[in-house]
């Protein structure tokens, strides 16, 4: 082992939480090593969506936005099911609103609000069904950061050519709302949106407070005094060479959740868990340092779940997609293996992740797991799935047939079932409804269909009329877990007896999320992880104030 490093405050990982957990610090005085296990920083923010779920936003509310601490609260504890501790969601609350606000007033980062976009169960007693929660960052060029520019990890889902509000908006749309004229412009300065644009800004902000982070940087061991506290964590560099990086403020656990670790997974989650979009680097290892330290858990049968497809893609190879708004679209429903619909297909992906976990006693089957999403040709021509639009040549991971019955032949389900439950299907679409799932109820349900029907049912609502007829299996998938280290409101770690470990904190997927089993809104994740880091960052810079006093 190498010379110690000397810090008062250490934050691992350079995701959203640990990014704006070591901005915190360092504006405040505190000599800050900022430490990542992958070569590439921004971890699964920059490969997301970018949009930040923060209730009482300021500049939400100077638009117009009606609402109030003690709504938003009954919202997400109308849907806790007793998942959510007040503690930990009241600080969220209280200090969302605050983070940006602190963000924007010390730092360059830059925020807007998005508006329309509703919050996830918008029918739900103090849900917006005009949105107003979410928030997301304009366009950032990352021709300002230099060498660093190539070094922000990219996904292949969402690629940060936009904003997600200009995608979602104007969806459907051939150019995707931007015209070539802007995308060549954004080119010049490499503007990008989404999570890059997030990641973009939180680095700049890092780096312009001299936070340099260390990549290739795994921690593998906490590091405790005399009396049990964590006084720093030993490194693991690329090579197989250790140091340890100390800290007289704490240590911020920002590594991202376990999903990537099948023997954690099945030790803790729930139900099916069989893909995941996030970065690989996230295996549970703040999880498990925290546990060696004797960190009470909480939350650990959850993640932010997805329905996924695997498809190939080019320069990627076989990946895990997303599916998402796609699901929403009509001409399209969703079956398990007995060949009958299941839930409501166009309801939000944290939500539907519920329906894989279903079990029936007698078969001890997950009869849910894996599905079908099954379509017709007017729905592949029209909006394509994971950019698929072509008729004429179906790639391998997607079933096609002529009719329903071959269909059904294909996937291994019963060709009468399936039969019947297109007929069923279309027959309820024709009387405008869906009596047995209510698809198309929620605002949610149409704001994510096909824009050319407004919000009328007929957004999500449409027949399996054209064939051929097409069908892809449908996986239990996560944008990652979200159990962890139990923490107080300020983002302190508890241990099993319910008292601080005093120096270690924890922020982001790695830590019991505040959110239960519930996702408030776009941007859920997102603005708990980045609301927790900055209250961290903060409580650790002022114990190393102290320990310098």
């Amino acid at each position: 082992m190498t010379d110690p490093q000397e810090y008062d405050v250490v934050v691992l990982g350079t995701g959203a939480a640990g990014l704006v957990a070591a901005i915190r610090a360092a504006r405040e005085g505190a000599r800050v090593g900022l430490f990542e296990k992958s070569e590439q920083v921004g971890g699964t923010t920059a490969w997301s969506g970018g949009m930040v779920w923060v209730p009482l936003n300021a500049k939400g509310l100077a638009a117009g936005v009606d609402d109030d601490r003690e709504t938003v609260l009954g919202y997400l504890r109308g849907l806790s099911h007793g998942m959510m501790l007040d503690e930990t969601l009241e600080a969220f609350i209280d200090n969302g609103h605050r983070m940006l606000e602190w963000l924007e007033q010390e730092t360059a980062f830059r925020y807007q609000p998005v508006l329309g976009f509703p919050d996830y169960h918008p029918e739900h007693p103090g849900g917006l069904p005009d949105g107003g929660r979410s928030v997301e960052c304009p366009l950032f060029a990352y021709a300002d950061l230099g060498d660093w520019a190539d070094r922000v990890t990219r996904g292949y889902q969402i690629d940060g050519t936009f904003l997600m509000s200009e995608s979602s908006m104007a969806r459907n749309r051939p150019d995707g709302g931007v015209s070539p004229e802007e995308y060549a412009r954004r080119a010049v300065r490499d503007e990008r949106g989404a999570g890059q644009a997030l990641i973009g800004w939180l680095l700049r902000a890092a780096l312009d407070l001299g936070v340099e982070p260390v990549t290739g940087a795994r921690a593998v061991r906490l590091v405790t005094g005399t009396d049990g506290a964590v006084t720093g964590v030993t490194i693991e560099r690329l090579d197989g060479s250790t140091f340890e990086a100390r800290a007289t403020g704490g240590v911020v656990l920002a590594t991202g959740g376990f999903e990537h670790d099948e023997d954690l997974k099945r030790s803790f989650i729930r139900g099916p868990l069989t893909r995941t979009v996030s970065v690989p680097t996230n295996t549970g290892d703040g999880l498990v340092m925290a546990m060696r330290l004797g960190a009470s858990l909480g939350n650990m049968r959850e993640a932010w779940w997805v329905p996924t497809i695997d498809v190939e893609k080019a320069g990627w190879g076989t990946v895990v997609w997303q599916v998402n708004g796609e699901r929403s679209r009509p001409h399209c429903i969703m079956v398990n293996g007995d060949g009958g619909r299941f839930t409501d297909e166009a309801a939000n992906y944290n939500a539907f992740g519920n329906a894989f976990h279903v079990v029936d006693v007698a078969r001890f089957a997950y009869v849910n797991h894996p599905a079908w999403m099954v379509f017709d040709t007017h729905y592949l021509t029209r909006y394509g799935l994971a950019h698929h639009k072509d008729p004429g040549n179906v790639p391998a991971w997607m079933l096609s047939a002529d009719t329903v019955a071959e269909l059904a032949g294909a996937m291994g389900v019963h060709a009468g079932a399936l039969e019947a439950t297109v007929a069923r299907w279309n027959s309820n679409v024709a009387d405008g409804h869906d009596p047995d799932f209510q698809r198309g109820v929620s605002v949610n349900d149409r704001f994510w269909g096909d824009a050319a029907f407004g919000m009328d049912v007929a957004a999500t609502l449409g027949p399996l009329d054209t064939p051929p007829y097409y069908a892809v299996q449908v996986h239990s998938g996560c944008l990652g877990t979200k159990g962890g280290p139990r923490t107080d409101g300020v983002g302190r770690v508890l241990d099993v007896d319910g008292d601080v470990l005093a120096g270690l904190y924890a922020a982001g997927n790695v830590m019991a999320s505040p959110m239960g089993m519930t996702y408030g809104g776009h941007g859920g994740t997102l603005g708990p992880a980045m609301t927790y880091g900055w209250l961290a960052g903060h409580d650790a810079a002022e114990r190393a104030r102290a320990a310098r006093a």
